[in-house]
């Protein structure tokens, strides 16, 4: 039977989705690229090349396979595939599971027949199962769960190396008079040239845009980073913006890596005696456990929990997420640089210094989804909603997170290199020093001590507020602060 098979630009894998079965001599391929994709939002440029580009190759790809390829711009998804239908009829669409809510019922509403989602370890339904079983909602038990299930790092029904997981061994600070190995660079071609040119846009070498530069980032990370990338995941360090991390969420998020081939060779080299387990089982729970976890509550939640603010958070974004010289704060700054240079920064900035600053000034949380979702290569929507909204922000009110990931400058000048030269002093909570993370800290945590009190995880910074003697003078530096925030002088 002819068909028209719809990919969509997270769908790049020949041997997944509607794909799996496909038929060069009876299916019509349809990959729509469409207005919202490219100017819907202010998505960052480094982020729609990626997107195009790869889209683009791939689409080629299946070409020289053999397949009737139809790459078409239209104003939206459902008048990208009318057009194909225009060309060869009204021929039945198949496409796999959409992966955000909303093309998932565009296509649906359209009659689109789907196939199974099949570009995670967990299904949907699968992970509904696990859910619906559980009292709360905590990544661990997942985690653990999907260890047994798939038998990664197991000997028989316990863990390799006698412990679930090695945070406690990777939680260190940058180290010293440390040479961190350089980032792998990717050649442009013409398809490249041409989307940059489209843009108008001078994309940095670092991100691949077909399957064998992606496959080239995989090899480079486990022989070249893997063996440390535990020890220093949660560091922060101006020294290098990717220290040991793999780069790789990109590629399996648009389906160029699978999960399956990531982890298995990252296994394989612990099982060689080429990676340590504290690091092996550190990059594993990346992806069997947060990646998944994420994607499986992106879905059992719904739609209607990206519209959550328990905190009644309403401040408007503020400047200096767009603008890094609107901040005198060293780790804001930097980070907001590096994530314009190359639309990424790894999760610790993301969490403890974007995400944490976020939190303790009350920016609503819609507004700062938004901001993360245009700016980050790898933002997804599956991966941003849970993210923010639930353990960024705490506008969920604990459904993921216990208790919020908020944090004083204490935290930034213990994991970063960032506070040495700072016009601010990270102990320091008052006066026109002081950090703006340590006093917005005590600020946020005054602001929700009601609600706070009623949280037993939250025990230690009630009591640490209780025994503050300057809670007057915070208050004051702290409108100060978010005055100064607000007006992008601080």
């Amino acid at each position: 039977m002819q068909r028209i098979l719809y990919i969509a630009h997270d769908h790049l894998d020949v041997r997944r989705g509607v794909l799996r079965n496909a038929d060069p001599a009876t299916d019509v391929i349809a990959l729509v690229e469409s207005q919202r994709m490219t100017t819907g939002r202010d998505w960052h440029p480094e982020r729609l090349f990626f997107m195009l580009s790869a889209a683009r190759h791939f689409a080629e790809q299946l070409h020289q396979a053999g397949f009737t390829v139809r790459y078409v711009k239209a104003a939206t998804t459902i008048d990208g595939l009318e057009q194909v239908r225009t060309e060869f009829g009204p021929l039945p669409i198949h496409a796999a599971e959409a992966s955000s809510h909303r093309q998932l019922a565009d296509l649906t509403a359209y009659g689109v027949q789907f196939v199974p989602n099949d570009f995670f370890l967990t299904s949907r339904s699968d992970f509904a199962l696990w859910a619906g079983r559980q009292k709360t909602f905590v990544m661990e038990n997942f985690y653990r769960a999907q260890r047994k299930r798939l038998g990664l790092l197991m000997d028989g029904d316990q863990p390799v190396g006698g412990q679930w997981n090695f945070d406690e061994a990777n939680r260190l600070p940058p180290p010293k008079n440390y040479t961190w190995p350089a980032p792998l660079e990717h050649e442009r071609d013409e398809l490249d040239a041409q989307v940059a040119a489209e843009l108008g846009h001078q994309p940095t070498k670092t991100w691949a845009t077909t399957r064998e530069g992606a496959l080239r980032q995989l090899d480079y990370f486990v022989t070249t980073h893997l063996t440390n990338f535990g020890p220093y995941e949660d560091a922060v360090t101006d020294e290098s913006w990717a220290l040991h991390h793999s780069l790789l969420s990109p590629y399996l998020n648009v389906g160029l890596l699978s999960a399956e081939e990531v982890i298995d060779r990252a296994i394989d080299a612990f099982e060689r005696g080429q990676a340590p387990i504290e690091s092996v089982e550190a990059f594993v729970r990346q992806i069997i456990g947060w990646r998944e976890y994420i994607n499986g509550m992106y879905w059992f939640l719904g739609d209607d929990y990206r519209h959550g603010n328990a905190l009644a958070a309403n401040r408007k974004l503020l400047p200096l997420f767009r603008d890094p010289n609107s901040t005198k704060m060293n780790c804001v700054s930097s980070t907001v640089t590096q994530l314009e240079k190359r639309a990424w920064v790894h999760h610790i900035p993301r969490l403890m210094i974007l995400s944490n600053l976020a939190l303790i000034t009350g920016t609503n949380p819609q507004e700062f989804l938004d901001w993360m979702r245009e700016r980050f290569i790898d933002a997804s929507d599956w991966v941003m909603v849970p993210n923010v909204i639930g353990m960024a922000t705490y506008a969920d009110g604990g459904k993921l997170m216990t208790k919020p990931y908020a944090a004083g400058g204490a935290y930034i000048n213990r994991m970063t290199t960032y506070c040495k030269g700072c016009a601010y002093k990270p102990t320091e909570r008052t006066g026109d020093r002081a950090c703006p993370f340590t006093t917005l800290y005590w600020d946020f945590m005054e602001r929700h001590l009601d609600e706070f009190k009623r949280n037993h995880r939250m025990f230690q910074q009630v009591n640490g507020l209780a025994r503050l003697s300057d809670r007057e003078q915070l208050r004051v530096r702290a409108q100060q602060v978010l005055a100064g925030l607000e007006a992008g002088r601080i």
